[in-house]
C-alpha cells in the first residue's frame, strides 16, 4: 500500500487510520493517516503544507514505565537516527527532510517512498538471483556510503529494505545505528538487532565494524533466494549458537550469487568479502545472461529426394560414393566421435585435477589413516610411531587424539577432536596465541611468538596458528608449531598440529608436513557422529 516504506522505516507494523489525523506538527506538517506503529514509535503520512507535498513523520513513543534516564536515551536515539541517515548521501538511503520538536520529543520528517518492504515481498515467494543481486547491490551501495560517513547500520534485514517505484531500493531504519564519535546509547549488556542477522563477532561481544553489516547483507541475500534464513532456529540462544558454529547450508538456488553469499558469510570478519570486492560480483550477477548464439555452420534441413540420387559407382552421389545422405551421417558420426573424444579428454582432465587437489594420491612414503573414532582421515609418514589418547572425562569436554612421531622423535603430527567447543576456530587460535605469549618462558628460554591466519578447510571457516616457543624443560630446544583448527556444526573442535625444532628451515619443514597431512584430511559430514562415552 502507499506509504508502506515509511512504515517499515521505523520497524513497525502497518495499521489503519487514527483519531490523531488532522493534527498539525511543527507548524507545517498535517498528519493524515497512521502507516504503522511499533514499540518505540508511530509513522504517519503527513502533508507538508509549506511546500504542498506528502511526507512521512516518525513520532516517538516512549512506554510510560520508562525511567527519566530511559526516556532521555530514547529521545537521543531518535535524534541520532535522524543524524545518521541525514549524513549519508546515497539514493538508496531514505532522505531526512527535517526534525521538529513536539512535546519535548523529536519527530523525524522523511521522504515518503511508496512501495513495500523486501520482507513483505518474500512472504509471497523468493526472488530470482538476478533480482536479488540488483537489490543487494543497491543495499551494499547504501552501506558503503554509510560506512564512509562513519555510520554502522547494525540492523540490515528484509524488513528494513524497501522496494519502491521505478525499481528503487531504499535502506531504512537507522534507529540502532552506531555513529562514529557519538555517545554509546545501548545499555551495558544490551543486545540490539535481529538475532538471526547478527554477525558472529557481535554475538561474541567483540564489537562491530563494516564487516558486521556485510554479514547481515549476506544472510539477507541467502534468505531472498533460498526462502529461509540460514541460521534461524527455534529460540534466540540456539540461533546465536548456530551463527557461531553451524556451517552455512550450501545455497541451491543462488546461481551467480553463490560466491557473494559464501564470501559475505565467513565467520571471521577478516576473511569476509569487502564492499569493494562484493559490489562487482553483485553487479555481474544482476546483468542479463547472454543468449548463446547458434553455431556458424548450423545443420540445414534435408532436401526431399536428395538422398535418393543414383549414379555410377565411384562417382559422388552414386551408390558407392559419399552422397548427401551418407555424407551427413558420416559428418554427424565424425562430430559425435570428436565430441565424445573431447568429452573423455575433459573428463580425464577433471578427474586428474580433482585427485590432485583433493589429495587422493598418497604422498610418497606416507600412508592414509582412518581415525574412525574422531570421524576424520589424515595422512602421516608410514614409518612414524603412533600413540593415541582418550580423555573422555576431560573437564573441557571429551577429547580424542592421535600423535604420529618420527623415528628420531623430533617431528610430530597430532590430529585430535575436542567436544563442546564454544568459540569459532579463529577465536580459539587467538586465545591460544595470547596464552602462549603471556606465559613465562622456562629458564633459558625466550617468550613465545605467534601469528594467526584465517583460512578455510573443506568449505568450513578455519584458522592457522603458528607458534614459536620453548618447552617447559630447562634448556629444551625451541619449537615451531603449526595448528589448523576447524569447528564443526556439532561443536567439535578438530585440529591438525605439526611440531618441529625451530631453526632456519623450520618454517619450510612445518609447512610441508602440514600440507601433506592436509592432503588426505577428510572430515566426516555425518551430523550425528558422537564422541565415545566415558561410560559403557
Amino acid at each position: 500500500m502507499a506509504g508502506a516504506v515509511a512504515a517499515a522505516a521505523a520497524g513497525v507494523r502497518t495499521v489503519g487510520p487514527d483519531a490523531g489525523a488532522g493534527r498539525l506538527v511543527g507548524g507545517r506538517y498535517r498528519l493524515l493517516e497512521r502507516l504503522g506503529a511499533g514499540g518505540m514509535g508511530t509513522v504517519w503520512r503527513a502533508r507538508d503544507e509549506a511546500v504542498d507535498r506528502d511526507v512521512a513523520i516518525k513520532e516517538p513513543r516512549v512506554p510510560e514505565h520508562f525511567s527519566p534516564h530511559e526516556r532521555r536515551t530514547a529521545s537521543l536515539r531518535m535524534q541520532r537516527e535522524a543524524r545518521a541517515a541525514a549524513r549519508i548521501d546515497h539514493p538508496s538511503v531514505v532522505a531526512i527532510h527535517d526534525v521538529v520538536t513536539e512535546g519535548d520529543s523529536p519527530w523525524i520528517v522523511m521522504e515518503l517512498v511508496r512501495g513495500r518492504s523486501l520482507a513483505e515481498t518474500l512472504e509471497e515467494g523468493t526472488l530470482a538471483p538476478r533480482e536479488a543481486a540488483r537489490v543487494g547491490a543497491a543495499v551494499l551501495g547504501a552501506l558503503a556510503a554509510a560506512h564512509e560517513a562513519g555510520v554502522l547500520h547494525r540492523d540490515v534485514k528484509p524488513g528494513n529494505v524497501m522496494l519502491g517505484r521505478h525499481e528503487r531500493v531504499v535502506l531504512t531504519d537507522f534507529g540502532i545505528a552506531k555513529v562514529e564519535g557519538e555517545e554509546k546509547l545501548t545499555e551495558t549488556g544490551g543486545f540490539v538487532g535481529s538475532p538471526e542477522y547478527i554477525a558472529p563477532e557481535r554475538v561474541l561481544g567483540r564489537g562491530s565494524g563494516p564487516e558486521s553489516d556485510l554479514w547481515s547483507l549476506g544472510v539477507m541475500l541467502y534468505q531472498a533466494v533460498e526462502g529461509v534464513s540460514p541460521f534461524r532456529r527455534q529460540t534466540t540462544p540456539s540461533t546465536l549458537q548456530a551463527i557461531l558454529l553451524a556451517e552455512l547450508p550450501p545455497p541451491r538456488h543462488a546461481a551467480g550469487l553463490v560466491p557473494v553469499i559464501t564470501g559475505l558469510l565467513r565467520k571471521e570478519p577478516e576473511a569476509r568479502l569487502t564492499a569493494q570486492s562484493a559490489l562487482p560480483l553483485l553487479r555481474s550477477a544482476a546483468e542479463p545472461q547472454p543468449v548463446p548464439s547458434p553455431p556458424d555452420h548450423a545443420p540445414t534441413a534435408a532436401v526431399p529426394g536428395a538422398t535418393g540420387i543414383t549414379g555410377t559407382p565411384g562417382i559422388p552421389g552414386g551408390p558407392d560414393g559419399p552422397g548427401r545422405g551418407s555424407a551427413g551421417r558420416g559428418n554427424r558420426r565424425t562430430r559425435l566421435a570428436l565430441a565424445g573424444g573431447a568429452a573423455a579428454l575433459v573428463l580425464a582432465l577433471v578427474v586428474t585435477l580433482f585427485l590432485q587437489f583433493r589429495g587422493e594420491d598418497v604422498p610418497e612414503g606416507w600412508k592414509r589413516y582412518e581415525e574412525y573414532r574422531m570421524g576424520v582421515a589424515v595422512a602421516a609418514p608410514a614409518d612414524w610411531g603412533i600413540a593415541t589418547r582418550d580423555d573422555l572425562d576431560n573437564s573441557d569436554g571429551p577429547y580424542l587424539g592421535t600423535r604420529y612421531t618420527s623415528p628420531k622423535g623430533d617431528l610430530s603430527i597430532l590430529v585430535d577432536r575436542q567436544a563442546n567447543a564454544t568459540e569459532t576456530a579463529r577465536a580459539t587460535a587467538d586465545r591460544w596465541k595470547q596464552e602462549y605469549e603471556k606465559a613465562t618462558p622456562p629458564t633459558g628460554g625466550t617468550k613465545a611468538v605467534g601469528s594467526v591466519e584465517s583460512t578455510t578447510e573443506q568449505g568450513r571457516d578455519a584458522a592457522l596458528l603458528t607458534l614459536a616457543y620453548n618447552r617447559d624443560e630447562d634448556g629444551a630446544p625451541r619449537r615451531l608449531e603449526k595448528t589448523l583448527l576447524v569447528v564443526t556444526a556439532q561443536q567439535h573442535r578438530l585440529s591438525i598440529q605439526v611440531n618441529v625444532p625451530a631453526g632456519k628451515s623450520a618454517e619450510t619443514t612445518a609447512s610441508e608436513l602440514l600440507a601433506k597431512a592436509r592432503s588426505l584430511y577428510r572430515i566426516d559430514d555425518a551430523p550425528e557422529r558422537p564422541l565415545p562415552s566415558a561410560t559403557p
